[in-house]
């Protein structure tokens, strides 16, 4: 794994704080990428990675409900004029599974790919742009965001860190 070209911490003390941030990087999402932009979402169960998915896609117009796709994998939204391809790869018991999901059809520009429990997919699907790392304990959500490719630089420069911190 490369080192991050940047690196963003700092806590959230409930889940309105925690969708905000998901709102935030929604706003931030770099436009003109020749591909879809993607992020891994990692942490314990319970860590927030939902939650954030959530305010993303509540701020990119998304009404309905928004779970973690844990029995169906993937979970496609169209917002904002482009896909958004929510991902919770949990329960995959190998990684080339994730062939099956059909995401190089949805690799194309304006797509956005919310992957959480990247780790059990690794070996197919290659670094993402920004990676965010949740844990949780009794106070807060401890959130730490990664950018990994220049996309993912744009991305977290968009996103306004100031207003996430």
């Amino acid at each position: 794994m490369n080192a991050p070209l940047a690196v963003l911490r700092f806590d959230t003390r409930d889940d309105a704080a925690t969708e905000a941030v998901g709102a935030a990087l929604a706003r931030g999402v770099p436009l003109g990428i020749e591909r879809a932009v993607s992020m891994h979402l990692q942490g314990d169960l319970g860590a927030g990675k939902t939650t954030l998915v959530r305010g993303f896609l509540r701020a990119l117009g998304v009404t309905g409900t928004v779970r973690s796709p844990t029995y169906g994998l993937l979970e496609p939204y169209a917002a904002a004029g482009r896909t958004v391809l929510h991902l919770d790869l949990y329960r995959l018991a190998e990684p080339t599974e994730v062939e099956a999901l059909g995401l190089r059809d949805h690799d194309e520009p304006g797509a956005v790919w919310l992957i959480e429990w990247p780790e059990r997919g690794a070996a197919v699907l290659g670094p993402p742009d920004l990676r965010v790392r949740l844990q949780a304990d009794r106070a807060a959500h401890h959130v730490t965001i990664e950018a990994c490719s220049p996309a993912g630089l744009r991305w977290l420069d968009a996103a306004q860190p100031a207003s996430l911190t």
